[in-house]
């Protein structure tokens, strides 16, 4: 076996998206002859916690941790929030008004936490891996992030061993949708941006998990990005749940910020209570997940209360049932310039379950292109409120006719076994050289 260190901030019992990537990673690289090693977060401040996913750790591989230290004790204290609660990222506000002190404190995390609050464990971390490597060596390194400081301990590793470096793109850096939002002073921009291009400059290879993001990429430093999306797993669609013939159910699981809560949406769905009867008899929509504070405030604004519920977050597995037990899956892309560039991982577990996605972004958006060519849902443009309600009825008449699965052509390719497999392939190839 080959053995492969992989640097990562998110790792079980860490909940959501940002662990799962390298989790299933992690579950298949021994079937195709690479042994994983992992460095991890002792005490990381996690936004939600999940134990179920550690069922998917194979038995027996080394797991590094290492104490970190971050600010958040102080940011809580700062805003009067209290010691015990979690987290929340991606910029996302569950209070209705953002407090002066709150714009402080993003005001110097943006600034002075470059390029993120796990800033204090890169030269730990660089120092304890880099003699760990002394005696335990590896053919390749990988760091995936956001956060964007596991990058910075691979240039480090990467700089001091020769070692082989992939970094992994799970997210952009200075192109993700909330970037905007850090009140970045022009002189951090500039670190930043230099901190970026650092990593695509040294590492051995990058992988992006879109192919817009490697277009723009290849914008900031011409060279080979390899494009290896998120997947599903096989493994874990394997009960099968009906969802309810009363109710005609859109969900949305994940984040919910400000910028994918749409007008649009709203506008289309209390048009159509008001028009249709039946469907404002039989509506459901449910949340799932942290939600934004305006979007509760633009449901009251368009009388949608009676048709919604909220779920926090809930495991993994809970979730696929949620996912199958609904009729419409519904991804809402953030309304800025650099949702092209982000493709949600829950797309691909959307089309796995079969059950069909709504979708409202950019119609030239790398999500909508994969919708459009797996055949696993419906797409309208962020002002297009005709064909969204179209969207929308035709979504309704399949209900009231009893059809609920699709048949989404092409995803075998989107498995978390074949990317994997992919995966495996460009290790093989750096060791080769």
């Amino acid at each position: 076996m080959k053995k492969i260190l992989i640097i990562t901030y998110y790792w079980p019992p860490s909940g959501g998206s940002g662990v799962q990537r390298w989790l299933k990673f992690v579950k298949y690289l021994r079937e195709y002859g690479w042994e994983p090693i992992i460095y991890t977060a002792e005490n990381g401040e996690y936004p939600v916690l999940d134990t179920s996913l550690e069922n998917d750790v194979p038995t027996g591989i080394t797991v590094l941790k290492r104490p970190i230290w971050e600010p958040y004790d102080l940011y809580k204290s700062f805003v009067g929030q209290k010691k015990e609660e979690r987290m929340i990222m991606g910029n996302l506000s569950e209070n209705k008004k953002s407090s002066f002190l709150s714009n402080i404190a993003t005001f110097i995390r943006g600034n002075f936490f470059i390029p993120d609050a796990r800033r204090f464990w890169i030269n730990p971390s660089a120092d304890f891996l880099t003699s760990y490597l002394k005696e335990n060596p590896v053919e390749v390194i990988v760091t995936t992030g956001p956060p964007h400081s596991m990058h910075m301990i691979g240039l480090k590793v990467k700089q001091r061993t020769g070692v082989k470096w992939v970094a992994d793109f799970r997210d952009p850096w200075t192109a993700i949708d909330f970037y905007k939002d850090l009140m970045l002073t022009p002189i951090a921009d500039a670190i930043h941006h230099s901190m970026e291009k650092k990593v695509l400059q040294n590492a051995d290879s990058v992988i992006v998990a879109s192919l817009l993001r490697k277009y723009q990429f290849e914008e900031i430093l011409n060279r080979h990005y390899e494009v290896i999306t998120n997947g599903y797993d096989e493994a874990d669609i394997t009960e099968d749940y009906l969802p309810d013939k009363e109710r005609f159910t859109i969900s949305h699981i994940g984040l919910m910020n400000k910028d994918r809560n749409h007008l649009v949406f709203w506008e289309a769905l209390s048009e159509l209570t008001k028009e249709d009867p039946i469907f404002a008899e039989k509506l459901n929509i449910q949340f799932v997940g942290k939600a934004d504070s305006s979007l509760l405030t633009t449901i009251d604004e368009y009388g949608m209360r009676n048709w919604v519920t909220f779920t926090d977050y809930i495991p993994h597995k809970e979730v696929l049932k949620v996912q199958k037990k609904s009729h419409v899956l519904y991804i809402p892309a953030s309304n800025v310039f650099s949702s092209k560039l982000q493709l949600p991982a829950k797309l691909f577990e959307y089309m796995a379950v079969k059950r069909p996605v709504l979708c409202v972004g950019d119609e030239d958006s790398d999500v909508a292109l994969i919708i459009k060519d797996t055949q696993c849902g419906l797409v309208s443009g962020f002002t297009d409120k005709a064909r969204l309600k179209e969207n929308l009825k035709t979504l309704f008449l399949r209900f009231k006719a009893g059809e609920f699965a699709t048949q989404p052509k092409n995803i075998e390719q989107y498995s978390r076994r074949n990317l994997t497999e992919k995966l495996s392939y460009l290790l093989n190839s750096l060791v080769s050289i």
